[in-house]
């Protein structure tokens, strides 16, 4: 039998039709699988979970069928309560679908320590910009007799002694010794 014969004969056609038929009906099965599979149309609000702990932001996720994964902690935010949530991704009120992982930004126990710059030596009018870059705020000034009017001569925080280099928390207040440009009692 030659192959133009084989390609018009009836049992050739019915083997194509059959064969798109097969295909068409493992389509229009495979389509209705991955709408149930994935729960085509089916959404779930994403919960609000600024300010909640942990604790509480597992169970509303938990209730909506949703996942959480915590992220790194941010920067301390002193209007939310330690270890409660203070960013979330998918923001709340979104539409998801179930089992989505929610992503929790939290806050942490306190503010981070920075390393307090070199301040000593340099006028207050150096030194205070320094200071509040980094995050300190400037408490207490006092003055010593000194002839570097307004230099920086010690720094301290609560009443200890600080130097360049060391750790404190951000937004400590640091209290700052100035000289007055008095040489101070000389000697004979």
């Amino acid at each position: 039998m030659s192959l133009i014969k084989f390609l018009t004969s009836k049992a050739f056609l019915k083997q194509i039709i059959l064969a798109v038929v097969a295909l068409v009906v493992l389509s229009f099965l495979m389509l209705k699988w991955l709408d149930y599979r994935t729960n085509h149309g089916s959404f779930v609000t994403v919960p609000d979970l600024a300010g909640k702990t942990i604790e509480t932001a597992g169970i509303l996720l938990k209730d909506n069928q949703l996942t959480m994964e915590i992220q790194d902690s941010a920067n301390y935010n002193p209007k939310y309560p330690k270890y409660s949530v203070i960013e979330q991704y998918p923001k709340a009120g979104n539409q998801v679908k179930e089992d989505r992982k929610i992503y929790l930004i939290l806050n942490p126990s306190g503010y981070r320590k920075v390393e307090v710059p070199i301040v000593v030596g340099r006028t207050f009018r150096q030194a205070k910009p320094t200071l509040e870059a980094i995050g300190f705020e400037v408490g207490r000034i006092s003055y010593i007799d000194d002839i570097g009017k307004d230099e920086v001569q010690s720094i301290s925080f609560e009443g200890e002694s600080v130097k360049a280099g060391d750790l404190l928390p951000m937004t400590s207040k640091i209290d700052i010794v100035l000289g007055n440009g008095n040489r101070g009692i000389e000697e004979e």
